[in-house]
Parts: C-alpha cells; structure tokens; sequence
C-alpha cells in the first residue's frame, strides 16, 4: 500500500510538473514573443508584407504580396508581361504553372540529369533568350531553375540586367534608367559574405511602377 501511495505521488508531482511547463512555456512564452514582435517588428511578425508604394506594411489589407515570397508577373495563360521583371521558375504549385504557392512549397525534385529536368531547363533557356533576344548562353542559371522552396522572391543581378532592355522597351524608358533602378535595389550578401547578391523581383516590380509608365 505505501508503495502503490509513493507511486501514485510521483506521477501527481510529474502531472502537476507537466500542466505548469505547458501553461508557462506552451502558452505563456508564446504570447509574450508574439506580443514582442507585433510591437517591435509588426511588419515582419506578419510575414514582411509589402504594400502598394513598396513600404512594409503590417495591414494585410493593404498588402500586394509579401518581400519573402516570390509571384509570378504573367497574364492568365502564364506568358510573361514584357513590362514587367520576371521571377525565377517555381514548382510549388497546386493549381497551374504559376507557382508560388504557400501552401505547396517544393523544389522539382529531379536530378540535373533527369529527361524531364534537362528538357525543362532547354525549353526555360530558349523561351527567356527570345523573350530578351539575347543568346542562349547568355540566360543565367537562376532564370531557369526553380528554387528548393519553389517560392524564392530573389532573382541575381545578372538576370535582372538581362532584362532590362526588353523592360524599357516595353515601358518606352531610356534603358539606362532602368538599369539604374536594377543597379539600386541589389542586395547585398547576408552579414557581408553569406549566400550572394539578389535582386526583390517584387519590390523591382513596384518601384518600376514608380517610374509612371
């Protein structure tokens, strides 16, 4: 009996233990790191929305997309808009060849080497050379290539530029404005020397609309 008495102590101590850890640590911490964050850091605690004017905003409803991930700029059949910078390939995707899709993020998941993979990145490489009328060898790896997440927002700066003539072309803008817009919202490497410079395909796209044309 005293034994069955000392057992039954254990596992109240350990209940009593487990309820208190999960009210502090499973419900009290989370409410104080969500509370920090909305004071502190409200755009970026609900996702680095982005707004119309391209400021960062917290207001979903007034949000066009968010600076973390990726959309495409393409009409509803998925040709590229030539008045607008295009994004990288996607293959998260639920519904159609548009990507991006939150819900759904993924890579291809094929080798290089695949048929299909090899096949893709053939079709990608001359649809972006005739889209920009550049030659083939000269399409960066990037522009063909889906990322692992399928919603990387970032492109390099070598894709950018390679879209900047077919841009002002469209937009009727000197070309050297343009590549002075490219030129200014390339990214730096993290901390300096992490990963390489990117280019915000979306944040790009709205200060082109700045441009009023």
């Amino acid at each position: 009996m005293n034994r069955l008495r000392g057992a039954w102590r254990h596992y109240w101590v350990a209940l009593r233990a487990m309820i208190l850890l999960t009210v502090v640590l499973g419900i009290g911490y989370t409410f104080v790191v969500t509370g920090i964050g909305q004071v502190a850091l409200p755009a970026q605690a609900n996702g680095s929305m982005i707004a119309s004017d391209g400021r960062a905003t917290a207001s979903k409803s007034t949000a066009i997309g968010s600076g973390l991930i990726g959309q495409a700029f393409t009409d509803a059949k998925g040709r590229p808009l030539p008045q607008w910078f295009q994004s990288r390939p996607s293959a998260a995707t639920t519904n159609g060849p548009a990507g991006y899709d939150a819900a759904a993020s993924s890579g291809s998941n094929l080798a290089t080497g695949n048929p299909v993979q090899v096949q893709a990145v053939k079709d990608r490489t001359a649809a972006i050379a005739k889209l920009d009328r550049v030659p083939e060898s000269a399409v960066p790896s990037d522009a063909v290539t889906a990322s692992a997440s399928g919603l990387d927002p970032h492109i390099s700066p070598d894709y950018a530029l390679l879209q900047v003539k077919r841009v002002a072309d469209a937009r009727g803008l000197p070309e050297a404005t343009v590549k002075k817009l490219v030129e200014s919202k390339i990214q730096g490497r993290g901390l300096g020397y992490l990963g390489d410079p990117t280019v915000n395909v979306l944040q790009l796209n709205l200060a082109l609309a700045q441009l009023g044309r």
